[in-house]
C-alpha cells in the first residue's frame, strides 16, 4: 500500500541530435521501478548541471527550460497527491497512466465480490446450497465493514489487496467481529476465492494469498454415547413436536445424513441394495458425493411411522422434518428433558453415526467414509481419533493375546537388558 517516489531530470548523450544538442528526460522512480519520459527540450552538454538536474546560467533560455522543469516536477507531485487522496494504487504503471491521461479500467474488489454473489445466488439449488450462498454474503458484509472502519472507503482496487491487507482483515475479524479462529479462517478463505478468481482472470499479477498462514484448528466433535442414544429411544413424549424432533434426530443418528440431505429425501431414494435389503441412495448436497446407507431397524421404524403423515403425502417427502432452526431449538429442550448434558444440534446426529453407531461397533473406516459421503478418508479419520473406548477394547484383545503367549514362558527365564 505504501510507495516511495523520486524525480530526476537528466540529458541522454546516446540520443544526441545532429546539431549536437542533447535531449532532456524526466525520470520518475516509484518503488524502484523507473518511468522515463522525454520532455521535448534540448540543451548543449556544457550548459547542463548534472548534479542539480537543470540548466546552468541566467540566460532567457535557461530561465524558460528550468521553469518548464519545475512545472513538470509539480505536475508529478500533484498527480501523486491526487492518487493518494483518491485511494488509488500507486505503482509505475498506474502513475504513468494517470500522469499522461491514459485511462485504465480499475477493477474494484466490492464490485467483483457482489457480481460473484449475484451469480452464485442464481445457481442456488443447482450448483450451490442456500447456506453456502449466505456464508459468502456474510463474508461480503464483513469485507465492506472492514474497508469502511479501517480505510474509510467503500471500495478498493483489487491491485491494492496484498498480504498486509489480508492480515489486517484477519485481525479485524478476530478483534472487531469476535470471530474464533476457525470462523475467521473460513471467512478469509471465502474472500480468498474472489482474489484467486481475479488472479486466474489475469486482473492481478500475483496471488497475495501465497504467504497467508491461517490454519483451521481441529475441534473436539460432540456426539452421543450408547447410553444417551438409548435414553432418547426409550423416552416417551406426550408433546408431538418433541416426539417428531426426537425421531428426526435419531433417523440421522442411524443414517449419518446431514439436515439438508434428510430434508431432500423422497420415497424414490429408497432402493434395494446388493444384499436384497433396503438402502438409502442419495447425493450429499454439500459435496455432491454419492451416499448409500443400509437401512437399520430403527431407521425403518421411523420411516414407517411417518409414511402416512400429511406433509409426506402432500409434499412427496420421506419424512416431515421441521426447519433446521426449529429442529436445533427443540433439540435443546429435548436434551434438558432427557438430562443429556450436551448442547444438541442436528449435526451432532451425524457425528454420532460416525462414532457410536458405526466405528465403535467395528464398521471399517472405509465403509463409514463411503456412507458419510466423504471425498477424503482423512475427513473420516477425525472421528476415529476420539474413540478412546474403541482403542481400549482393541488393546484388551491384544493384552489377552500377550498374556496367553507369555504365560507359557518358563517363569525362571531371565532377560538381560543390554544397550
Amino acid at each position: 500500500m505504501k510507495h516511495k517516489m523520486s524525480i530526476l531530470f537528466y540529458v541522454k548523450s546516446s540520443k544526441a541530435a545532429k546539431n549536437g544538442l542533447l535531449p532532456i528526460y524526466q525520470r520518475i522512480t516509484i518503488n524502484g521501478t523507473r518511468i522515463e519520459l522525454s520532455i521535448s527540450r534540448f540543451v548543449e552538454k556544457s550548459k547542463w548541471n548534472t548534479a542539480a538536474g537543470k540548466m546552468k546560467g541566467n540566460s532567457e533560455e535557461t530561465r524558460l527550460i528550468n521553469s518548464h522543469l519545475d512545472i513538470l516536477r509539480n505536475k508529478a507531485y500533484e498527480t501523486e497527491k491526487w492518487m493518494i487522496n483518491n485511494n488509488q494504487e500507486i505503482n509505475a504503471q498506474t502513475f504513468k497512466n494517470k500522469l499522461l491521461g491514459i485511462e485504465e479500467k480499475t477493477r474494484k474488489l466490492i464490485v467483483i465480490f457482489e457480481d460473484h454473489n449475484k451469480k452464485m445466488n442464481e445457481l442456488v439449488g443447482r450448483e450451490f446450497s442456500i447456506n453456502t450462498f449466505k456464508k459468502y454474503e456474510t463474508t461480503l458484509s464483513h469485507t465492506k465493514e472492514f474497508l469502511k472502519n479501517c480505510y474509510s472507503i467503500n471500495d478498493i482496487s483489487i491491485k491494492q489487496v496484498d498480504i498486509a491487507f489480508i492480515n489486517d482483515f484477519d485481525y479485524y475479524l478476530r478483534n472487531s467481529k469476535n470471530c474464533n479462529n476457525n470462523s475467521t479462517i473460513k471467512y478469509i478463505r471465502n474472500f480468498g476465492k474472489i482474489i484467486k478468481q481475479c488472479y486466474f482472470n489475469g486482473w492481478i499479477d500475483k496471488d497475495p494469498f501465497l504467504n497467508y498462514k491461517g490454519k483451521v484448528r481441529e475441534v473436539e466433535r460432540v456426539y452421543l454415547d450408547q447410553e444417551e442414544i438409548e435414553t432418547l429411544l426409550n423416552k416417551e413424549f406426550k408433546i408431538k413436536r418433541l416426539d417428531l424432533v426426537r425421531d428426526m434426530f435419531l433417523f440421522s443418528c442411524f443414517t449419518g445424513l446431514a439436515y439438508i440431505d434428510v430434508f431432500n429425501l423422497t420415497k424414490s431414494h429408497i432402493i434395494i441394495g446388493i444384499d436384497g435389503e433396503k438402502w438409502i441412495s442419495t447425493h450429499r448436497q454439500k459435496t455432491e458425493s454419492a451416499s448409500k446407507i443400509p437401512i437399520l431397524p430403527v431407521t425403518q421404524s421411523i420411516i414407517e411411522k411417518y409414511e402416512k403423515h400429511p406433509q409426506c403425502l402432500n409434499e412427496n417427502r420421506l419424512l416431515p422434518i421441521l426447519s433446521n432452526q426449529k429442529m436445533n431449538a427443540y433439540l435443546k429442550e429435548l436434551a434438558d428433558i432427557c438430562e443429556i448434558p450436551k448442547e444438541l444440534t442436528f449435526h451432532i446426529a451425524r457425528h454420532t453415526f460416525a462414532t457410536t453407531v458405526t466405528l465403535t461397533n467395528g464398521v471399517p473406516i472405509e465403509s463409514v467414509s463411503k456412507m458419510l459421503g466423504h471425498k477424503n478418508l482423512r475427513t473420516t479419520q477425525h472421528y476415529a481419533k476420539v474413540l478412546d473406548k474403541k482403542v481400549s477394547e482393541d488393546m484388551m484383545v491384544l493384552r489377552a493375546k500377550f498374556e496367553y503367549k507369555y504365560n507359557k514362558i518358563d517363569k525362571s527365564l531371565k532377560y538381560s537388558h543390554k544397550i
